[in-house]
């Protein structure tokens, strides 16, 4: 009997290990696409007066709303558990949405927010109240703005302005369309590694296309070890 068991343990399980690491490749290897077709914001500008677009940038989208202050927490997760552990990369930024009259409450964040991080890749657009609604219907989720224009949820569109996510949630069995910026336990458990995938797929890419990895790659590879 312990012979069967040790050669049980020598050869099939090896091989049931590899069979299961292979399929989660297969399973897990991209991020799914979950809408193409999200409206631009090329064309507007950040409170710093440089130019936003999503397209060649990996961005995590949110909108704060016109009551800064009471929503600030989101900011200060997001920091914490994303902006901290993928900020390094220079095609990773922050795009905020928020209605005009906020500027004063969003300059105060930034104040707070310098004291803690580097926030030049975090960009805080002040734009009108229709074109706010405008990109959030473009995203074609199940969520709604509320009357002060806000959501807690952030989400994440990729380098050709499509929005990324989960076909199947682990816990609702649901679309996953994006993230409660208001809860550290969903960064943590389904926004870091949904973000690590994106990444992934992208370094994948720059393998196939024989380019060296430079930047913020040679970060990623650094972490990952």
């Amino acid at each position: 009997m312990k012979k069967y068991i040790v050669l049980t343990v020598l050869f099939v399980l090896p091989i049931a290990v590899y069979l299961f690491f292979a399929s989660g490749v297969n399973n897990f290897g991209k991020l799914p696409i979950l809408n193409s077709e999200i409206e631009e914001v090329s064309g507007l500008v950040d409170a710093d007066g440089l130019g936003v677009e999503f397209k060649d940038k990996i961005t995590v989208l949110g909108f704060l709303g016109d009551n800064v202050e009471a929503h600030k927490l989101n900011a200060f997760n997001l920091n914490q558990k994303i902006f901290k552990r993928f900020g390094g990369f220079t095609d990773f930024q922050f795009v905020f949405l928020s209605p005009k009259g906020s500027e004063q409450d969003v300059e105060n964040l930034k104040v707070e927010l310098k004291s803690l991080t580097d926030i030049s890749n975090w960009h805080f657009v002040f734009t009108s109240e229709e074109k706010i609604k405008s990109v959030f219907k473009s995203l074609e989720t199940p969520f709604s703005l509320n009357e002060e224009l806000y959501s807690p949820y952030v989400f994440i569109v990729d380098k050709d302005a499509s929005l990324r996510g989960r076909l199947k949630d682990d816990h609702t069995g649901r679309k996953l369309y994006g993230y409660d910026a208001t809860s550290v336990a969903v960064l943590n458990n389904k926004m870091i590694d949904d973000i690590k995938v994106l990444l992934a797929e992208y370094r994948l890419a720059v393998k196939k296309n024989g380019v060296t990895e430079k930047d913020a790659f040679l970060k990623y590879n650094k972490d990952e070890e």
